[in-house]
């Protein structure tokens, strides 16, 4: 059920005994990856607490919808954008029926008249109000309105009948929530991507750092994210907004970026050295501001950490991507990286050409292993990153 990693699940709670099993199903949800939101209506905060769903969502919940704080943080419209399937687990009959008529008068019907994901149903109710006949014209209106219906199951009931009406247990609405989305190229994985420049102190206002924008690491974030990756972006200074759904962590120096990269092995499979990184750094920090006292100044530098190669030969070493940022002999010298750092992939390009080099939205590479190499024409970093990272996720999945 790796499809439903990163995905974003709005749980909806009706009222009803079954309104228990609500609390597995978010625990299940979450198991394989999902974040899920819950949204109560009245009548389910009767049978359970909304503390009880929160502190196993790890999110508020929801429930009013004319509730002033939650509109302040996230409007029910906001909500219902949020969501890539809105799954009601238990939909009562009551719930059903407004549903079917359209109604909007709580913020779980109002959310699924303003959501464009899809929407399912996991009905739960007595077996006699299943049978009942506006209860089955209602479940026909919500199929020709292409509601997923999931169950309802049969068996022993709350009240001791027996027959249909058993909300179905959460592995096996996990398993139909899964099913609800296309499989991708990256589902279940955990990739790693450095990005932007390292700055190395001088003093407390001067540092050396270099041109990088980040906007190659950050477009193949997205593109990873798209193909179902869970995404740790470790990144230096840039002025750019986080993917959404990845996690960011922000570094200054390159000593920075390397601890934080190594912290992520043993739960990284694909590791992209995006990032820029400053190959030395001054040996001494001056702890004040350095005057301007002389017509020249001597800073003596030492080499800083490569990452890149410390990943590639660590114990729990993932899949490792490399990037050569050249001036001349660009194949040339990625190949030599690429067997000198024992690398599985590297990506050259050419910096000294202003069209595709730093700050530009364009790029063009040459996607180099040892086997063969592949070049990829110019193109927007966004186009490029999705093609490199179907690429990646190709190469990596020949390997394992």
């Amino acid at each position: 059920m790796q499809q439903l990693n990163n995905k974003h699940i709005i749980l909806g709670v009706t009222g009803g005994i079954a309104a228990y099993k609500s609390a597995e199903v978010i625990r299940r949800l979450r198991d394989y990856g999902a974040d899920v939101r819950v949204v109560m209506t009245d009548a389910a905060r009767e049978f359970i607490t909304p503390l009880t769903l929160q502190a196993l969502s790890g999110n508020p919940v929801h429930h009013s919808l004319l509730d002033t704080e939650a509109e302040a943080a996230m409007g029910h419209i906001e909500l219902a954008r949020w969501a890539d399937l809105v799954l009601v687990a238990p939909a009562s009959a009551n719930f059903m029926a407004r549903l079917a008529s359209g109604r909007a008068d709580d913020l779980l019907t109002t959310l699924c008249l303003a959501t464009e994901a899809t929407i399912a149903i996991a009905p739960a109710m007595n077996q006699a109000m299943w049978r009942n006949s506006s209860t089955q014209t209602n479940l026909n209106t919500l199929q020709q309105k292409d509601i997923v219906i999931m169950g309802p199951g049969e068996g022993v009931q709350a009240c001791g009948d027996v027959g249909p009406g058993r909300m179905l247990e959460a592995d096996q609405i996990a398993e139909l929530a899964a099913a609800q989305f296309q499989t991708a190229l990256l589902d279940g994985i955990n990739l790693v991507i450095t990005a932007g420049p390292t700055r190395e102190a001088i003093d407390p206002v001067r540092y050396i750092s270099n041109h990088s924008s980040g906007k190659m690491g950050f477009a193949l974030a997205q593109a990873a994210i798209e193909a179902g990756a869970s995404v740790t972006l470790i990144t230096g200074p840039v002025a750019l907004p986080t993917p959404e759904r990845a996690q960011r962590i922000d570094i200054e120096s390159a000593e920075q970026m390397h601890d934080a990269a190594l912290a992520q092995m043993g739960h990284c499979d694909i590791f992209i050295a995006c990032a820029a990184v400053a190959d030395y750094r001054p040996r001494q920090v001056a702890e004040q501001k350095i005057k301007k006292s002389t017509e020249s100044l001597s800073i003596e530098l030492t080499r800083n950490p490569d990452i890149v190669s410390a990943v590639a030969s660590h114990p729990q070493r993932p899949f490792t991507v490399g990037f050569a940022a050249e001036t001349q002999q660009v194949e040339h010298y990625a190949r030599k990286k690429l067997q000198h750092k024992n690398l599985d992939l590297i990506i050259a390009n050419d910096v000294s050409n202003t069209e595709i080099g730093f700050n530009s939205d364009l790029n063009a590479v040459t996607i180099i292993c040892a086997e063969n190499e592949k070049t990829l024409p110019q193109a927007t970093k966004q186009q490029l990153a999705r093609t490199l990272i179907a690429e990646v996720a190709t190469r990596y999945k020949a390997k394992s």
